[in-house]
């Protein structure tokens, strides 16, 4: 979802601008041409590097291509503290560097805000001995509001799922609805495959977040990446044990308490929260949801509006920012 982790940037940008940081970069801005784009994005960085000053607190997010050693090392030079917003780990996920290289580049914040306590003790038993201060959630900005809850046409309890639906990205889509009739699937995003449909799949196409968390109707939103329906396997399944999912933010925008795998990172936290259940596996997922009472999943409900107002007012992401200005 490159998309999802844009949202997730301009989110933090927008969030920061709230609390008075100020972007000391030049403004975002997209353009086709490669050379047009990385020359405008040398010149943000030189801009910013040069308008820091001791004690000011510089705030990055990671990954930052090939400038955050650069940036890092002149903002510690001019005397200024740094705060990384951690997106995403390179060298677990897309192995665009190893291990050892990153351990080096993020041992020079002076705190990093991260996902989850799997990925503070992956970190810390790989080598990053820096303050870590864990985020939770990403926080998800939009004036929408959830729709109210229409109830099921036929019966069954309705699982949704935001993202590329081709049976090649996300195939455990197409067996989830074989092996449970008894529930439906809603899908919403590009690449259903018309050949695998079932009578338990409906199928929206894709919409963007605003009209989703406006309009999404049905019981739960999914959290599941991977290959297998009975844990996150391969290597989007694996970083699940670790990441914080901003399809899950978006799912409790819409008012949708959450499915997800009970080894991924963020698991203790949809406990904790009571926003939703963890589960070994989706197989017989329908038979796992029968057995919630109304009770309990109107405290759900309830929990989900709780956290998703936190979500829609920079909560999480301010929270942490305060906790990384805090010294110990």
């Amino acid at each position: 979802m490159g998309s999802g982790g844009d949202k997730a940037k301009t989110d933090v940008e927008a969030i920061m601008d709230s609390l008075g940081y100020v972007n000391i970069g030049l403004p975002q801005q997209r353009s086709k041409n490669s050379v047009k784009a990385y020359i405008v994005t040398l010149l943000s960085v030189l801009k910013g590097v040069r308008e820091l000053k001791k004690g000011d607190t510089l705030v990055l997010q990671y990954p930052l291509k090939k400038y955050y050693d650069f940036v890092v090392k002149h903002a510690l030079g001019k005397g200024a503290r740094v705060i990384t917003v951690l997106h995403d780990l390179g060298s677990f996920r897309r192995k665009k560097l190893t291990v050892e290289e990153e351990v080096k580049r993020l041992n020079l914040s002076d705190a990093i805000i991260i996902h989850s306590p799997a990925m503070q003790q992956w970190l810390r038993e790989h080598g990053v001995t820096t303050k870590l201060v864990q985020l939770g959630l990403w926080d998800y900005l939009s004036d929408a509001s959830p729709a109210s809850p229409v109830p099921s046409a036929s019966g069954r309890p309705r699982l949704v799922f935001a993202g590329n639906v081709s049976p090649r990205a996300n195939g455990w889509l197409y067996d989830l609805a074989s092996d449970s009739p008894d529930v439906d699937l809603i899908l919403y995003g590009k690449g259903i495959d018309q050949t695998r449909m079932t009578p338990n799949i409906i199928a929206k196409g894709f919409v963007d977040s605003d009209t989703l968390i406006a309009g999404a109707q049905g019981e739960y939103g999914l959290v599941w990446y991977g290959t297998s329906l009975d844990e996150g396997a391969g290597p989007l399944g694996e970083y699940l044990q670790y990441n914080a999912p901003h399809k899950l933010s978006l799912y409790l925008r819409a008012g949708l308490p959450v499915i997800i795998w009970e080894k991924a990172g963020l698991a203790p936290v949809v406990k904790e929260l009571g926003i939703g259940i963890t589960v070994p596996s989706l197989r017989g997922i329908g038979d796992i949801l029968h057995q919630i009472t109304p009770d309990q999943y109107t405290a759900m409900r309830r929990n989900v509006s709780d956290v998703a107002k936190k979500l829609a007012s920079g909560h999480f992401v301010s929270k942490a920012l305060k906790e990384c200005c805090n010294d110990e």
